[in-house]
Order: C-alpha cells, then structure tokens, then sequence
C-alpha cells in the first residue's frame, strides 16, 4: 500500500545552553509532511552566524519555503541548501532571544516545519573579571557573584556558570544592555523580596532589594535555592564557549573533585582559566581555600596586581567588609 501522508511530530526534551545557537531544545518543535519519500529531512541545529545572518542546518538540501519570527525582522536574501543562509536587513539587539517558524521542503515534496528558538550574534561582550563573591546566606542577604567590565561592549548573552550545578547550565544568561568601562555588575543569587528588578538602562537604582548598591548594576536569578557552595567553581562564558575569567574554590576538607565539579576543573584547566601547580586539571589544592568565609566574609579579588588565573589574585575578606557593587576592600581575613 503506498503511503500518500505521514504526519511525524517530535518534541526535543534536551535543552542545550550554547547561545547563540539552538538544537534539541525543549521550545523547539519539527513538524513532517512526507509526501514522496521517506528518507525526509530532519533539522540538526541553528545559529546566529553574525549579527546579520543566521543559518539553519539539515540533514539533506532542502529549499525555504517560509519564514517567520517572534518579533520584527526585516530579511536581505536567502540561500538554499543543507544549511539555509538567511541575511538580514537590519542587526538584531546583542543577545536578544529570538524564536524562527521555518517551513522547508525537499526534491521530493517532503515538507518539514520547525519552531526554532536562537540568541542574536553578540561580537560585542566585553573584557570582563569576576571580582568577588558570597557563598553564604541568611535573610534578606544572599549569595552574589560580581564582576567587573575592563572595557565596554554589551552583555548579551554572556553566561554565568556554576559548577555544582552543572557545567552545560548556566544560572544566568545576561539580557542585551550596554555597559561602559569599570562598571560593577552583581548577580544576586536568589530573589526573595519585593521590587528586584535586572537594571538594563542606565539607571543603576531602579532595583530594590538589599545590597542593592547605586553604584552596581544588580541582576537576580529567580527563586530561593542554594547555588553556590564553598567547593565551587564560578566562570563566565561567551558564545563560543570560550572561559572569560573563572574562579575556583574548595573548603579544606574537599580533597578531590567529584561529579560536575571534575567536569568543571578539567573545563577550565584546558582553557587555561585556572591554573594547575602540576598536570592540566587544576586540584582542589590548587583552588582558594574557603573555609573562612562567612556572611559578612566575602571572597575578593585583589584588583591592584595583575590577574594571574590562580589563587593568588583571591583572599577572604575581614568580618563586615563585603563589597557588593564597589571596589573590593584591601582588609584579609587573619585567623586568631
């Protein structure tokens, strides 16, 4: 009996945090309309090439039928094949989250629809160091991870990973907003108060919240779970997955790395953002020793040497001299 109609619909469980590009995403859906042949299409992935072009990948040549995106877009040309080009008119925001409906279809009539969700290109992230942290908690203060921008750019996009919560999961992906050069940037790792708001314009007192500084952009991850421990793992990535800056930390009881933390040391050991005393893989003992930190006890970089990639550019802040949002204190943590 020949088969004149065949509808296939799959839905991706697999989500994968490599912006600017998307495949087997959660929010993507293929619909199949094969109408000659079997050996249909299939969609592997999408990209945002550049600013100004995007591409879409297949397992076979397959011609644009139709396009269509979650918000305006203005399109130049298109080109046809295995990878279907799409040129733009006009650039998209920095990192801006943009969903496409493409509607392809095959030498043979097969037709294959695809809801596919994709970051804007950023070419602009700036230089950027994390500068200091919290890793404890107890209400209203919470967690936070710093940084600071050594040049302007935009930070959309850019991706805040810890590691004992996986290293293929940022806790942050950062909206387009355009900042300059010597900004403080603090991502408050829990929300648990009213007003919080991610400060994207140039007013750097619109959010509420405590330690909320003036002086600091503040973003907030949503919700109240524990992300950061003191055997961790903090770094930023781009979109290329390139390690911007890292820091790693242990307390001195944590011997070895286990589960998504030796993911994470041997990550940042093969891109050379943290630095091993032996071997490639940085060990716990090459980490910053964490044990001394409190609420009130902060992990900071010492911003008057060089960044090194080690321990060595990190102290445990003395009782009360937190930062969030300033330049770091000069004050060490002396034990009794």
């Amino acid at each position: 009996m020949k088969t004149s109609f065949l509808v296939w619909n799959i839905l991706f469980p697999v989500f994968l945090y490599s912006a600017g590009s998307c495949s087997n995403d959660p929010l993507l859906e293929q619909t199949l309309i094969s109408s000659a042949s079997m050996e249909a299409p299939a969609f592997i992935s999408c990209k945002a090439a550049s600013p100004l072009e995007i591409e879409f990948r297949f397992t076979s040549p397959v011609k644009l039928v139709s396009l269509n995106f979650d918000r305006p877009v203005e399109v130049e040309s298109t080109t046809d094949g295995s990878q279907v080009k799409v040129a733009l008119k006009k650039r998209l925001a920095e990192g801006e989250p943009v969903t496409a409906d493409i509607l392809v279809e095959d030498e043979y009539q097969n037709t294959l629809n695809v809801l596919a969700p994709f970051t804007a290109r950023n070419n602009r992230i700036p230089s950027i160091q994390l500068t200091e942290i919290r890793t404890e908690y107890s209400k209203p203060k919470v967690e936070f991870v710093e940084m600071k921008t050594l040049s302007s750019g935009n930070l959309g996009a850019l991706r805040l990973f810890i590691a004992s919560n996986g290293i293929d999961s940022p806790v942050f992906v950062f909206p387009s907003v355009e900042v300059q050069a010597g900004e403080y940037i603090v991502v408050h790792l829990r929300s648990i108060e009213e007003g919080l708001l991610n400060e994207t314009s140039a007013n750097l007192s619109a959010s509420a919240g405590t330690e909320a500084a003036p002086s600091g952009r503040d973003f907030w991850v949503s919700g109240s779970t524990k992300l950061l421990r003191k055997t961790d793992a903090v770094f930023l990535m781009d979109q290329d997955d390139k390690v911007l800056d890292a820091l790693m930390l242990h307390k001195e009881s944590d011997t070895v790395w286990k589960g998504d933390l030796a993911q994470g040391a041997e990550l940042l050991g093969k891109q050379r953002a943290w630095r091993a005393a032996s071997g490639t893989t940085p060990q716990p003992s090459d980490a910053l020793l964490s044990d001394a930190t409190t609420l009130t006890r902060t992990i900071s970089r010492n911003e008057s040497i060089p960044d090194s990639n080690s321990a060595a550019d990190w102290f445990v802040t003395a009782t009360s001299s937190a930062t969030p949002g300033k330049f770091n204190t000069d004050k060490h943590y002396v034990a009794k």
